[in-house]
Formats: structure tokens, C-alpha cells, sequence
């Protein structure tokens, strides 16, 4: 059988082949093969990271903006031009998709229903021309070997959710939305999808002049609750995840960020059904880093699973760029490590190639790049963790509550007054003398040396 996509199957090449990535077309530091031991547990690394390809942006991404229309030239498309209305082309596609994750040695892919097939006038014809694709799609999983690391609903993309699926004040786009769910979940049991995802694309409100929040917050919760009975009555076992994101396109978002979307579980009781999925760029959108959200998710017991990608931090919306920051991505592998991997989730690129990248062979080399990045950021974070370098700096700058009076306020032994007692007659020199430098330049010089010192061992093996 011939091959849709002329580019080499990719493989680790270790530094071997020099610097050059346009010559190597291979990984520097992703070893699909390689043990890789988290909390005593050894298992391939592949099998740790869980990388998966985004079927909405490799498939189906037209690398439109919004002042320019669509760049992308694909072997897929019908006499030139994307036919997103043909089920011939929707189709098609899967044979590329698959052939694509074997040549990256990607195990793993994720998908929008809405990304598979195009709508019908009917949601009974819209889930018939959707059942087709996934036929074909579980046939390739079973010759494959290939998993869905998740799926979701796209309940933002059609005019009828103008003002939210979930959200909505209108009962029959709600009818809607619950039902397009249902058929969703059924697929995820059927394709045995390791968990499912919710976002919010448009749950969200433009204006409080026309918007009853408590209202909104009440059904949305009420509809995750519908879900998981629902996932339960089919014996759907995946874990349910939310992704929290700012703004875009809705100005005001219910799930804004980790913290919101926390309170948000909390408060409706939700926070033993769902976990999160969280993604660099969206990080950005709301002000946090991609690893403060991520340290958020793992100290709440809620990190579920990885978006790879990342954004221009002076452009404000949501660009979905190929990861390529090593300090980042070792500082959200830290994360992952602490947490012991993502037992349902793992790294999905929810990231598109730029305007200009418009070939087929870049999205290999944007995918090639990704893994690297983390595979990198992986190994630098297991010597951290292995050194326990930021361990022992928790500890030196708490060290004043390992002991006297801050041992005893962690032990519940003291009191307001016990703490007046204690500092009253205390000097400002005295209180200062016990004040200790953050040393943070030290600890970000510390941690570039470990970049340097780790992967330059593995580069130049």
C-alpha cells in the first residue's frame, strides 16, 4: 500500500544526526522506549507522556485569521479545496490522520464530535453521518493499536449557541445540547475513551444587563450532573474533565481559571466527578502561568490531563502555538512528576501551525518539536525531583514553622493571644534578624544550569 503523507516514519535519533532539525527529522529527547520511573513506578516513557494528535487542528485546521482566509494546503482535500460538507473528504481523513500518528509514533489522538463529520439539517442526520466516521475510526483503532485519549462535544461552533449550550436561555438549544452529550458519551464508551472533556466555549455571558448568572451556574451544573448519571447508566467509566479558559469569545467565562473553576466544582458539589484539563495558552489568557494553573490543579487533587501548547505573551487571544519553551515545559513537567503522571490523561496538542506554515511536512515538524520540548522538560524535571531542588528550598524558607511558635500554630496549639504574648515586646530589628533572602535569582540561575546539565548530557551521548 502506498503512503499518503512523504515523510520518513520518525525516530529517536538522540543528537545523533547534529542540530540541524530540518536534516534530522527525528527526536532529540523524546525515546518512545526508554524507562522512565515516577514514584518507584518504570514504564516507557511513551507510556508516561501519552502524546496525542489534536484531529481539530491537524484535520481539519484551514490556518484562516481573522483578516485572511485559509492557507493550508493538505493531500486530503477534494480538487484543492477543504469540502467540509463532503462525507467523501470526512472520511478520507482518517486514513491520513492514522497514517500520520505511525509515522510520529503517536499512540493517542482527541477529537470534537463536530471536527468528524458535517451536520446535518436534523440531529438525527447529523449522528448518522457522525456514526459513519466513527465506524471507520474504530476500525483503524482495532488494526492500529491507536487510543482516544479524549473526546468532546463541540456545543459552540454551530449559530444555534450563540449564547451558550449549557448556558443558554433558550430550552431547546438546551435540549439540544443535552442530547448531542448523549450521543457523545456514547461514543466514548464505544471507542473506550480514557476520559471526556467539557469546555465551555461559549459558556460564558456578554453583559449582566441581560444575564441571570445564578440562574446559568445552576443549569450548567445541573446538566454535568445529567452527564455523569448518564455516563453511569452506559457503564462509560473515562474520567470527566473541565478546561477552564478566560474570555474568547464569550468577554466573561464561568470557568476563568483553575481557582474559579475549582470554587466552581466546590460549590455544586462536583469536585469527586471531574477533573481538569488545562492548557498553556489559556493559562496566559488569564493571567497565571502554565504552571501555576497546573500547580493549582495537582495541590487540589484535580490534575487530569495536559493541553501542549502555548501563546504569544503580548498577543491576547487564543493562538494555539506548537510548544517550544524548555523552561515552561520543565516547569509544568515538575508539576507532573509531583503528581505522578496523568493516570487518564496526557499531553494533547491542542496547537496549530503558524499562518505561514502551510505544508503537510510542517506539521510533522511542529509535532516532532512538541514532544522534544516536553520530553525535554521531562527529563530536567525528574533530576529536580530526584535532587528534591525545590523541596529543600520549601523547606529552608519554612523552616521557621518546623519549630517554636510556627510548629506550635501548625499543631492548633496556640491563639491570638498566644501570639501576642509571644512577639509583643519584640523589636523591629529582632523580627527582621529572622527574616531569610528568597534567593529567587540563585534558584532561576540553578534551575538553567539544570537545563543545561541535563539535556546536554542526553544530546551528547
Amino acid at each position: 500500500m502506498s503512503e499518503l503523507f512523504d515523510f520518513p516514519k520518525v525516530e529517536y535519533l538522540g543528537g545523533k544526526k547534529g542540530i540541524n532539525f530540518l536534516d534530522a527529522k527525528g527526536y532529540n529527547f523524546y525515546n518512545p522506549e526508554e524507562p522512565v520511573t515516577i514514584n518507584g513506578e518504570t514504564k516507557p516513557m511513551k507510556d508516561w507522556l501519552k502524546f496525542s494528535v489534536a484531529y481539530w487542528h491537524t484535520m481539519d485546521q484551514r490556518l484562516v485569521d481573522p483578516f485572511g482566509e485559509g492557507t493550508a494546503v493538505r493531500p486530503w482535500d477534494v480538487d484543492g479545496v477543504d469540502d467540509v460538507t463532503s462525507m467523501e473528504q470526512a472520511l478520507k481523513k482518517v486514513d491520513y490522520m492514522f497514517e500520520f500518528m505511525d509515522k510520529l509514533g503517536v499512540e493517542y489522538f482527541a477529537f470534537h464530535d463536530r471536527d468528524l463529520a458535517p451536520e446535518g439539517n436534523t440531529l438525527a442526520e447529523t449522528n448518522a453521518n457522525l456514526d459513519k466516521v466513527v465506524d471507520k475510526i474504530e476500525q483503524k483503532m482495532h488494526e492500529t493499536g491507536k487510543k482516544l485519549l479524549w473526546n468532546t462535544s463541540s456545543l459552540f461552533t454551530n449559530k444555534r449557541f450563540l449564547a451558550g449550550g449549557a448556558t443558554t436561555p433558550f430550552a431547546d438549544v438546551f435540549a439540544y445540547a443535552a442530547a448531542q452529550i448523549k450521543h457523545s458519551l456514547e461514543i466514548a464508551k464505544r471507542l473506550n475513551s480514557e476520559s471526556y472533556v467539557f469546555w465551555g466555549g461559549r459558556e460564558g455571558y456578554e453583559s449582566l444587563l441581560n444575564t441571570d448568572t445564578k440562574r446559568e451556574l445552576d443549569h450548567i451544573a445541573k446538566f454535568f450532573k445529567l452527564a455523569k448519571d448518564y455516563a453511569n447508566e452506559i457503564g462509560y467509566t473515562g474520567q470527566f474533565l473541565l478546561e477552564p479558559k478566560p474570555k474568547e469569545p464569550t468577554a466573561h467565562q464561568y470557568d476563568t481559571d483553575v481557582q474559579t473553576t475549582i470554587a466552581f466544582l466546590k460549590t455544586y458539589g462536583l469536585e469527586n466527578d471531574f477533573k481538569l484539563n488545562l492548557e498553556g495558552n489559556h493559562a496566559y489568557l488569564a493571567g497565571h502561568t502554565y504552571e501555576h494553573e497546573a500547580r493549582f490543579a495537582r495541590e487540589a487533587g484535580l490534575l487530569g490531563s495536559l493541553d501542549a501548547n502555548m501563546g504569544d505573551k503580548q498577543t491576547g487571544w487564543d493562538i494555539d502555538e506548537f510548544p517550544n519553551d524548555i523552561y515552561e515545559a520543565t516547569l509544568v513537567m515538575y508539576e507532573f512528576v509531583k503528581n505522578g503522571g496523568l493516570p487518564t490523561g496526557g499531553l494533547n496538542f491542542d496547537s496549530k501551525v503558524r499562518r505561514a506554515s502551510f505544508k503537510p511536512d510542517d506539521l510533522f515538524y511542529a509535532h516532532i518539536a512538541g514532544m522534544d520540548v516536553y520530553a525535554a522538560g521531562l527529563r530536567v524535571a525528574l533530576k529536580m525531583v530526584e535532587d528534591n531542588f525545590l523541596e529543600n528550598i520549601y523547606k529552608e524558607r519554612y523552616s521557621s514553622f518546623d519549630s517554636g511558635i510556627g510548629a506550635d500554630f501548625e499543631a492548633d496549639k496556640v491563639t491570638f493571644k498566644d501570639f501576642e504574648d509571644y512577639i509583643l515586646n519584640k523589636t523591629n530589628d529582632e523580627i527582621f534578624a529572622t527574616i531569610q533572602s528568597g534567593r529567587l535569582e540563585a534558584i532561576k540561575a540553578t534551575l538553567n544550569n539544570y537545563i543545561y546539565s541535563v539535556l546536554g548530557t542526553t544530546f551528547n551521548k
